[in-house]
């Protein structure tokens, strides 16, 4: 492998979870250990628990526990993603083109960290100046 490293956006977080789009092969081609998750991305994670159906809390909460300690030693921290997260988010208002403050932190993650976002949401991610980005799933 070429060593780059990669941080994982919440939606293919979700997908791999749910074992979906055969990414726990692309994970493992790319190496687990290269991979990288964002604090903002747990969060969300715990909010899709909140939300869930009753039936299914603890198990989701199980399965994210587990999740997050396979991260533990790989998930970034946000404070030192601040200078990109103003500076991008000052240029996209400006632009009149703003992505969601969430998107913003992860993708400021991993411009600060210098890892490829991979993620679903091409759209809204590539309007964020520096950002290499790839999709997994399409």
């Amino acid at each position: 492998m070429d060593n780059l490293k990669y941080l994982l956006d919440t939606n293919i977080c979700i997908y791999y979870l749910n074992g979906q789009f055969a990414l726990n092969s692309k994970i493992a081609e790319v190496e687990f250990g290269n991979c990288f998750i964002s604090e903002i991305t747990i969060l969300e994670l715990f909010y899709g628990i909140a939300n869930s159906d009753s039936d299914k809390k603890e198990r989701n909460f199980q399965k994210l526990q587990k999740f997050e300690s396979a991260f533990q030693d790989r998930t970034c921290q946000i404070r030192p993603t601040f200078v990109h997260y103003a500076t991008q988010k000052a240029r996209l208002r400006k632009a009149g083109t703003p992505v969601s403050d969430f998107d913003l932190l992860i993708a400021s993650s991993a411009l600060t960290n210098n890892y490829i976002l991979v993620t679903r949401n091409v759209k809204e991610m590539q309007r964020i100046e520096g950002l290499n980005i790839e999709n997994w799933v399409d």
